[in-house]
């Protein structure tokens, strides 16, 4: 049976990984509900947070694959109990409406919102949480005067998860690194490619 599943992916940032990790996901006819990319808790590695929907099996070959690009360093998947994660969104009303009907106020306040920018002709609000709330405060905005909507991709941390930064360093500690050492004929290229 299908549920929603977060994907995540930590990865070098190379140009065209997330070109590749997407015709993946087409060819194999997979819509991508949310996706998120930033900085991990390592510089100079990142983060993909990817969201769908999907039976476990194909979810499991799917991330096995993600694994085999070569910038890949470890990809995992989770469904919505395994993970604590969230959704930013940001709402546009007029300001006249904001101000001459209490109700709107107090639909904001219950909802967590805090206006972000007033200004005459509108205000824009921003709240925070799961999927589910921020589409239940833009069903009560609508019928009072909602102008604009914009909803973030999810962000997610695994509940389990010491982090991928631990598992890095027991990677390491493993299977150490050899010594770079520098290449001797570097400063004599002119001698070894001659033409």
């Amino acid at each position: 049976m299908k549920q929603e599943y977060t994907i995540t992916v930590y990865t070098e940032n190379h140009i065209g990984l997330l070109n590749r990790i997407a015709i993946m996901f087409s060819r194999r006819k997979i819509n991508i509900e949310s996706l998120n990319t930033s900085p991990s808790e390592i510089e100079g590695i990142h983060r993909f947070t990817i969201v769908i929907n999907e039976v476990e099996e194909v979810v499991k070959k799917l991330v096995r694959q993600i694994e085999k690009q070569v910038e890949v360093l470890k990809a995992y998947y989770n469904n919505n109990d395994e993970i604590v994660w969230q959704e930013m969104a940001l709402y546009k009303l007029s300001t006249d409406k904001v101000i001459e009907d209490v109700k709107v106020e107090r639909l904001l306040r219950k909802y967590g919102a805090r206006a972000v920018v007033i200004r005459k002709d509108y205000t824009v609000f921003e709240t925070s949480g799961h999927r589910e709330e921020i589409n239940n405060l833009i069903e009560v905005l609508g019928p009072l005067g909602l102008i604009e909507f914009v909803r973030s991709a999810r962000v997610a941390i695994i509940n389990e998860s010491n982090g991928f930064y631990e598992k890095l360093r027991e990677f390491e500690e493993e299977k150490p690194g050899e010594e770079i050492v520098e290449n001797e004929f570097l400063d004599k290229q002119d001698e070894v490619f001659s033409m």
